[in-house]
Protein backbone atom coordinates (compact mmCIF):
# COMPACT_ATOMS: atom_id res chain seq x y z
CA UNK A 1 0.00 0.00 0.00
CA UNK A 2 1.34 3.42 -0.97
CA UNK A 3 0.17 6.40 1.09
CA UNK A 4 1.00 10.06 1.15
CA UNK A 5 3.10 11.11 4.13
CA UNK A 6 0.40 12.81 6.21
CA UNK A 7 -2.06 9.92 5.86
CA UNK A 8 0.56 7.26 6.54
CA UNK A 9 0.81 8.26 10.21
CA UNK A 10 -2.48 10.05 10.94
CA UNK A 11 -5.14 8.02 9.14
CA UNK A 12 -3.70 4.73 7.93
CA UNK A 13 -2.96 2.93 11.25
CA UNK A 14 -6.48 3.23 12.64
CA UNK A 15 -8.14 2.64 9.28
CA UNK A 16 -6.25 -0.57 8.47
CA UNK A 17 -6.89 -1.94 11.98
CA UNK A 18 -10.60 -1.30 11.56
CA UNK A 19 -10.97 -2.77 8.10
CA UNK A 20 -8.41 -5.54 7.71
CA UNK A 21 -7.49 -8.74 9.49
CA UNK A 22 -3.69 -8.87 9.53
CA UNK A 23 -3.80 -12.65 9.77
CA UNK A 24 -5.68 -12.77 6.46
CA UNK A 25 -3.64 -10.02 4.80
CA UNK A 26 -0.24 -11.46 5.59
CA UNK A 27 2.71 -9.08 5.47
CA UNK A 28 1.66 -5.48 4.78
CA UNK A 29 4.24 -3.13 3.29
CA UNK A 30 3.40 0.58 3.61
CA UNK A 31 5.30 2.91 1.26
CA UNK A 32 5.06 6.55 2.38
CA UNK A 33 5.98 9.30 -0.08
CA UNK A 34 4.80 12.45 -1.85
CA UNK A 35 1.70 12.26 -4.06
CA UNK A 36 3.87 12.61 -7.15
CA UNK A 37 6.01 9.63 -6.13
CA UNK A 38 2.97 7.58 -5.08
CA UNK A 39 1.32 8.17 -8.46
CA UNK A 40 4.50 7.01 -10.19
CA UNK A 41 4.61 3.81 -8.10
CA UNK A 42 0.92 3.14 -8.73
CA UNK A 43 1.16 3.73 -12.49
CA UNK A 44 4.09 1.30 -12.62
CA UNK A 45 1.94 -1.41 -10.99
CA UNK A 46 4.28 -1.75 -8.01
CA UNK A 47 1.61 -1.54 -5.27
CA UNK A 48 -1.92 -2.85 -4.80
CA UNK A 49 -3.42 0.35 -3.39
CA UNK A 50 -2.83 4.07 -3.01
CA UNK A 51 -4.28 6.07 -0.10
CA UNK A 52 -4.35 9.83 -0.68
CA UNK A 53 -6.23 13.09 -0.26
CA UNK A 54 -8.47 14.07 -3.19
CA UNK A 55 -10.65 17.01 -4.16
CA UNK A 56 -13.41 16.83 -6.80
CA UNK A 57 -11.98 19.81 -8.68
CA UNK A 58 -8.39 18.59 -8.79
CA UNK A 59 -7.43 15.81 -11.23
CA UNK A 60 -4.60 13.36 -10.59
CA UNK A 61 -2.73 10.97 -12.85
CA UNK A 62 -4.89 7.97 -11.93
CA UNK A 63 -7.55 8.00 -14.66
CA UNK A 64 -11.03 6.77 -13.79
CA UNK A 65 -11.14 4.45 -16.78
CA UNK A 66 -8.14 2.51 -15.43
CA UNK A 67 -8.21 2.86 -11.64
CA UNK A 68 -11.15 2.10 -9.35
CA UNK A 69 -11.38 4.12 -6.14
CA UNK A 70 -13.59 4.52 -3.09
CA UNK A 71 -13.92 7.22 -0.45
CA UNK A 72 -12.67 5.87 2.88
CA UNK A 73 -12.67 9.08 4.94
CA UNK A 74 -12.52 12.86 4.93
CA UNK A 75 -10.36 15.71 6.17
CA UNK A 76 -10.23 19.51 5.95
CA UNK A 77 -7.34 21.86 5.27
CA UNK A 78 -7.43 24.73 7.79
CA UNK A 79 -5.44 28.00 7.68
CA UNK A 80 -3.45 27.98 10.93
CA UNK A 81 -0.71 29.87 12.74
CA UNK A 82 0.89 30.01 16.17
CA UNK A 83 -0.74 32.49 18.62
CA UNK A 84 2.30 34.77 18.33
CA UNK A 85 3.34 33.64 14.84
CA UNK A 86 4.05 35.67 11.73
CA UNK A 87 0.69 36.23 10.05
CA UNK A 88 2.06 37.63 6.79
CA UNK A 89 4.31 34.72 5.85
CA UNK A 90 3.18 31.61 4.00
CA UNK A 91 4.43 28.10 4.68
CA UNK A 92 3.52 26.40 1.43
CA UNK A 93 3.40 22.96 -0.18
CA UNK A 94 5.55 22.01 -3.14
CA UNK A 95 3.90 20.87 -6.41
CA UNK A 96 4.81 17.25 -5.56
CA UNK A 97 2.23 17.35 -2.76
CA UNK A 98 -1.43 16.43 -3.25
CA UNK A 99 -2.33 19.07 -0.65
CA UNK A 100 -0.44 21.71 -2.64
CA UNK A 101 -2.33 20.80 -5.80
CA UNK A 102 -5.65 20.97 -3.96
CA UNK A 103 -4.93 24.38 -2.42
CA UNK A 104 -3.75 25.74 -5.75
CA UNK A 105 -7.14 24.89 -7.29
CA UNK A 106 -9.27 26.70 -4.69
CA UNK A 107 -9.82 30.32 -5.72
CA UNK A 108 -10.41 31.74 -2.22
CA UNK A 109 -7.18 30.18 -0.94
CA UNK A 110 -5.17 31.36 -3.95
CA UNK A 111 -6.40 34.91 -3.41
CA UNK A 112 -5.59 34.84 0.29
CA UNK A 113 -2.17 33.22 -0.23
CA UNK A 114 -1.25 35.76 -2.92
CA UNK A 115 -1.15 38.43 -0.20
CA UNK A 116 1.40 36.48 1.85
CA UNK A 117 5.14 36.26 1.41
CA UNK A 118 6.21 32.66 0.77
CA UNK A 119 8.76 31.91 3.47
CA UNK A 120 9.15 28.14 3.21
CA UNK A 121 8.07 25.29 0.93
CA UNK A 122 7.88 21.53 1.56
CA UNK A 123 5.85 18.55 0.36
CA UNK A 124 5.63 17.32 3.96
CA UNK A 125 2.61 18.46 5.97
CA UNK A 126 4.36 17.37 9.17
CA UNK A 127 7.27 19.72 8.42
CA UNK A 128 4.87 22.60 7.77
CA UNK A 129 3.11 21.75 11.03
CA UNK A 130 6.39 22.06 12.95
CA UNK A 131 7.28 25.33 11.21
CA UNK A 132 3.81 26.74 11.93
CA UNK A 133 3.96 25.66 15.56
CA UNK A 134 7.30 27.48 15.91
CA UNK A 135 5.74 30.72 14.66
CA UNK A 136 7.30 30.96 11.20
CA UNK A 137 4.07 31.69 9.34
CA UNK A 138 0.65 30.52 8.17
CA UNK A 139 0.00 27.07 6.68
CA UNK A 140 -3.08 25.20 5.51
CA UNK A 141 -2.82 21.99 7.53
CA UNK A 142 -4.97 18.84 7.59
CA UNK A 143 -7.32 19.01 10.55
CA UNK A 144 -6.55 15.42 11.55
CA UNK A 145 -2.84 16.26 11.70
CA UNK A 146 -3.27 19.52 13.62
CA UNK A 147 -6.15 18.67 15.96
CA UNK A 148 -3.99 18.18 19.08
CA UNK A 149 -2.25 21.52 18.52
CA UNK A 150 -5.58 23.28 18.01
CA UNK A 151 -7.06 21.71 21.13
CA UNK A 152 -4.05 22.64 23.26
CA UNK A 153 -3.77 26.19 21.89
CA UNK A 154 -0.41 25.77 20.17
CA UNK A 155 -2.12 26.72 16.91
CA UNK A 156 -5.02 29.05 16.14
CA UNK A 157 -7.02 29.84 13.01
CA UNK A 158 -5.47 32.32 10.59
CA UNK A 159 -8.60 32.94 8.55
CA UNK A 160 -12.35 32.47 8.33
CA UNK A 161 -14.33 29.35 7.51
CA UNK A 162 -14.49 30.36 3.83
CA UNK A 163 -10.79 29.44 3.62
CA UNK A 164 -11.34 25.86 4.82
CA UNK A 165 -10.94 23.22 2.12
CA UNK A 166 -12.87 19.96 2.50
CA UNK A 167 -11.18 16.88 1.05
CA UNK A 168 -11.86 13.22 0.48
CA UNK A 169 -9.53 10.47 1.61
CA UNK A 170 -9.61 7.98 -1.25
CA UNK A 171 -8.25 4.48 -1.76
CA UNK A 172 -7.26 3.70 -5.35
CA UNK A 173 -6.84 0.12 -6.55
CA UNK A 174 -4.24 -0.99 -9.10
CA UNK A 175 -5.47 -3.08 -12.03
CA UNK A 176 -1.95 -4.43 -12.54
CA UNK A 177 -0.90 -5.59 -9.06
CA UNK A 178 -3.30 -8.23 -7.72
CA UNK A 179 -3.42 -11.10 -5.24
CA UNK A 180 -6.09 -12.84 -3.17
CA UNK A 181 -5.50 -10.78 -0.01
CA UNK A 182 -5.85 -7.52 -1.97
CA UNK A 183 -8.95 -8.83 -3.76
CA UNK A 184 -10.53 -9.85 -0.46
CA UNK A 185 -9.81 -6.49 1.18
CA UNK A 186 -11.26 -4.62 -1.79
CA UNK A 187 -14.37 -6.82 -1.83
CA UNK A 188 -14.90 -6.18 1.90
CA UNK A 189 -14.56 -2.41 1.44
CA UNK A 190 -16.90 -2.38 -1.56
CA UNK A 191 -19.47 -4.39 0.39
CA UNK A 192 -19.40 -1.88 3.24
CA UNK A 193 -19.77 0.96 0.74
CA UNK A 194 -22.71 -0.74 -1.00
CA UNK A 195 -24.35 -1.37 2.35
CA UNK A 196 -24.35 2.34 3.05
CA UNK A 197 -22.13 2.02 6.09
CA UNK A 198 -19.21 3.77 4.48
CA UNK A 199 -15.63 2.68 4.91
CA UNK A 200 -14.23 5.57 6.91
Amino acid sequence: IAATHALSFTFFPGWIRAHADFHDLGAVNLLSDSMEACERIMLAGEVHFLLCHCHPGVPNRLSRDRFESIVVGGDTLLPLRAPTGAAGRLLDYSPASALGRILDAVAAVKTEAAGLETAFTSHLAATLLSMTREGHGVAWLPQVLAEDDLRDGRLIRAGGDHLDVAMEIRLFRSPDCRNKAADDLWARLRKREAGGKGVA
